[in-house]
């Protein structure tokens, strides 16, 4: 399995919408390498659902239920989406001012790739940002 960090503003699309949703395609992505990183999602991978511009923080969890596919958004059908399910709330919310604070955390790409909006997500930085969530 692989791990993902997905922003989303919440004034757009909020953990509380994803919550009410079977699943929801994950679109409007017009980045190349956040596109890149939707291509190579397959289902099962697991992502941090990250309140971006308000709030600035990790709020759930959720897992891909559907592999990219041609963005219905994208009227020149140049991008992709995924389909994503929320799996659980955080048990406490990790702000991005906590992970700047945590030097093991330093290398992470939602610091040194501050605008991406898809990243990649190592298993050590996930297990590190659970145990966050825990305190």
């Amino acid at each position: 399995m692989n791990y993902w960090l997905l922003k989303s503003e919440p004034d757009v699309w909020s953990w509380d919408q994803q919550c009410k949703v079977k699943s929801a395609e994950w679109d409007g992505v017009r980045n190349y390498q956040a596109a890149a990183n939707l291509r190579a999602m397959r289902v099962g991978d697991e992502a941090f659902f990250y309140h971006s511009n308000i709030g600035k923080e990790i709020v759930g969890i959720v897992r891909v239920v559907k592999e990219f596919y041609t963005d219905p958004t994208d009227e020149i059908g140049k991008f992709v989406c995924v389909d994503v399910a929320a799996v659980r709330p955080l048990k406490r919310a990790v702000t991005l001012a906590e992970i700047k604070a945590k030097p093991v955390l330093s290398n992470i790409a939602l610091i040194r790739q501050s605008r991406l909006s898809v990243m990649p997500i190592t298993s050590e930085q996930w297990n590190i940002i659970l145990k966050m969530s825990d305190k």
